[in-house]
């Protein structure tokens, strides 16, 4: 049984919702500070998401953002970030080069050796491979730590029945099936945030209404598809953060050809996502076409309401935001959670979220009725490492 409030419980709590303006949040670890400077850009702009869905880390800057005052959600982001990540003895001024990289690399030993403050703490003894253990207990990390740092940062009450649309992925470990927890379906608990940030080996499968579930990067490392999938019939703009970029270069070394892997394999696929939500949107428009030339009897087809039901009109505008690899970093740094590291790639969010909003294709924008544009804007940037994207076109 699902513990599923009734739409009059939403009603009464004075639930409002305003999705015509989305925050969707990718999994990647570490590089959530990412998100973080990101949202901080929004909020200096003026922009409030009116809904906010993210997998894995990106579920857990959701419901900080969700879970929190409009007015206390950079500081709760910036207390949940401070305490999971630590200042090294040492600092390196120059952000490249090996030392750097050797730096980033001690620093993710360190915290795969010894966990993460307010995250993760290793499991002592580590499970052997032929070794049975209980479903909670099938990880190299015990995840209790976040549940009391997101008890201790996120407001429940106010996530289940304020005013910010919430929804976070997971997978369950039985089927494989893909499922979402959504306020506007179901009260939500620190247990679904969890779930959805359960990767394993590394974490244990929480365990929801009897059911077992695993990250959501397993099927989907982004909710983009839920979002487009579930949007209104009004304008929608969709603010989507990725951690890992599809594009990269071309590997010199092993540790180059890790790093790229892991990038390929949790990238989003926005331009799919994008383009199938597009076909589906042209097929509804012609269908609504044909509706206005057929007879009043054909209008009634069952098929033709059936087409027409498909996918609900309205232009949708990707600001697409993605944290691209830097020098030093290797297939590590979704772990590595030094403050001058975090520190970095927030302030990196801040300033391409800054950017983007301040384009003047951005800026300027005009959309027709049933159209989805993807700008990449943060791309165009002057980064060795970024790939260049032309502005209204999908990363």
């Amino acid at each position: 049984m699902t513990d599923q409030p009734s739409a009059a419980s939403f009603a009464n709590a004075g639930l409002r919702h305003d999705p015509s303006t989305v925050l969707v949040l990718q999994g990647g670890g570490a590089l959530g500070a990412y998100q973080a400077g990101v949202y901080e850009a929004l909020v200096e702009d003026g922009q409030r998401p009116g809904w906010v869905a993210g997998i894995s880390i990106g579920a857990i800057n959701a419901a900080l953002i969700a879970g929190n005052a409009p007015e206390d959600r950079v500081e709760a982001l910036r207390k949940f970030w401070n305490k999971i990540s630590s200042e090294l003895m040492f600092k390196l001024d120059e952000p490249t080069g090996f030392a750097r990289g050797f730096m980033n690399e001690a620093a993710a030993l360190y915290d795969a050796t010894f966990g993460v403050p307010g995250f993760y703490n290793p499991r002592f003894p580590m499970p052997l491979p032929q070794w049975p253990a209980s479903l909670d207990r099938l990880s190299y990390y015990d995840t209790a730590p976040l549940r009391t740092t997101l008890l201790d940062l996120v407001d429940f009450d106010r996530l289940n029945h304020g005013e910010t649309r919430f929804s976070v992925g997971a997978v369950n470990m039985l089927n494989g099936n893909f499922a979402y927890f959504d306020n506007t379906e179901r009260t939500i608990r620190p247990e679904h945030i969890m779930a959805s940030g359960a990767l394993p080996p590394g974490f244990p499968p929480v365990e929801i209404d009897g059911e077992w579930y695993w990250d959501g990067g397993l099927v989907s490392n982004t909710p983009l598809q839920y979002v487009l999938d579930n949007r209104p019939s009004s304008e929608m703009t969709v603010f989507q953060v990725d951690l890992f970029s599809s594009r990269g270069i071309v590997p010199r070394t092993m540790a180059d050809v890790a790093q790229r892997e892991k990038d390929i394999r949790y990238s989003s696929r926005t331009r799919l996502n994008t383009d199938m939500s597009r076909q589906l949107q042209k097929m509804h428009a012609a269908a609504t076409r044909l509706a206005q030339k057929l007879p009043e009897e054909l209008r009634q087809d069952r098929d033709l309401k059936h087409l027409l039901a498909c996918r609900p009109a309205g232009a949708v505008a990707v600001m697409h935001l993605i944290n691209r690899a830097r020098r030093y970093e290797t297939n590590s740094k979704d772990y590595e959670f030094s403050r001058q590291t975090v520190d970095e790639h927030w302030a990196c969010g801040l300033a391409d979220a800054h950017f983007s909003l301040d384009h003047p294709d951005w800026v300027g924008r005009t959309l027709n009725p049933d159209e989805i544009m993807t700008f990449d804007l943060a791309g165009i940037r002057e980064n060795p490492l970024a790939a260049s994207a032309k502005p209204g076109a999908s990363a």
